[in-house]
């Protein structure tokens, strides 16, 4: 019954936003298409990384491929086709990241994916400087802001019913298991390999078409843009503030984090990855596993303290 109302308010809150696009100004729409982006970042991270441990700092190598999928194709070919394209260049940069260096644990698997991130941009801009003669692209298609958010709108309700699926799947206890153990699940026989470079591959599918979704936004894209580091620290952040285990908490934590950074940006424009660093620190700190987590940790000390009260009052003479 409880299932049924959250989905209820979720299938509402979709209409809701469905029906924006009618009612907004370009400011607002521009600043719920920003939002829905990180949301839909932050859910497909917290799908592969908040699920199996391992960190990824390799998000906006995806976003970025998306991005520039879209502009040197979106000339010629149909825009369907051009998302198709894109996912399928995240999905084999997905496959050859995965085979190569899941094995890897830990910090090892954090740095090589930073690393792989900056690897991309640089192959991107050498290959433009080098083969086109230039820097930058244009894109130029005729989609509006209103079907690039109903786009976005529509990926992100995809990822989080993906993600609600697969936690209640027999991948999902896998999954469960990895994080704990993964020792212990290969004695399990869950096939660690395949399992975790399944559910890398189904993320990275995600975050890039977030790129290529979004790429005609800017009309004008180079690498600095779309291969920004703060794509993936902001994501990360995001996901961890919500809790990047819980099907909902990524997009808890990325709507606050999202308004706070577009007003820090603004208003500190100097400052602000020293400010987004802080708060990083923060976040990891008073709340490492979540909100989610933090609340139930708190409404359950709550409740064993006032299940307590009426014992000790029936022992008293």
């Amino acid at each position: 019954m409880k299932g049924a109302f959250v989905w209820a308010i979720f299938a509402l809150t979709l209409a809701v936003l469905a029906a924006a696009p009618f009612f907004l100004e370009a400011y607002g729409l521009g600043l719920l298409i920003g939002l829905l982006g990180y949301v839909t970042l932050a859910s497909a991270w917290g799908l592969f990384s908040g699920r199996t441990g391992y960190v990824s700092l390799a998000t906006v190598a995806f976003f970025g491929v998306g991005a520039y999928a879209v502009a040197a194709l979106n000339e010629v070919l149909p825009y369907p086709l051009v998302l198709l394209v894109a996912a399928l260049a995240g999905l084999g940069l997905a496959l050859a990241v995965g085979l190569s260096t899941l094995r890897l644990a830990g910090v090892y698997f954090v740095i090589f994916t930073f690393g792989l991130a900056e690897l991309v941009r640089q192959l991107v801009t050498w290959y433009e400087i080098n083969v086109t003669g230039t820097l930058g692209r244009y894109i130029f298609m005729d989609l509006g802001p209103e079907h690039i958010y109903w786009q976005l709108l529509a990926l992100a309700a995809a990822t989080l019913f993906i993600t609600w699926r697969i936690d209640r799947s027999r991948l999902g206890l896998a999954l469960r298991v990895i994080a704990d153990d993964e020792v212990v699940a290969a004695h399990l026989g869950i096939d660690l390999a395949r399992t975790k470079l399944a559910l890398f591959a189904l993320s990275s599918v995600i975050v890039t078409l977030v790129g290529a979704i979004q790429a005609p936004r800017w009309t004008y894209i180079e690498p600095a843009i779309v291969f920004n580091p703060t794509v993936s620290f902001l994501t990360l952040v995001m996901a961890l503030l919500g809790g990047a285990s819980r099907l909902w908490g990524p997009a808890l934590g990325a709507v606050p984090l999202f308004l706070l950074f577009e007003w820090l940006s603004a208003n500190f424009p100097n400052h602000y990855s020293i400010l987004l660093g802080l708060l990083f620190i923060a976040i990891v700190f008073a709340l490492p596993k979540g909100v989610f987590a933090f609340a139930e940790m708190h409404l359950k000390t709550r409740g064993g303290e006032k299940r307590i009260v009426p014992v000790e009052a029936e022992s008293k003479p």
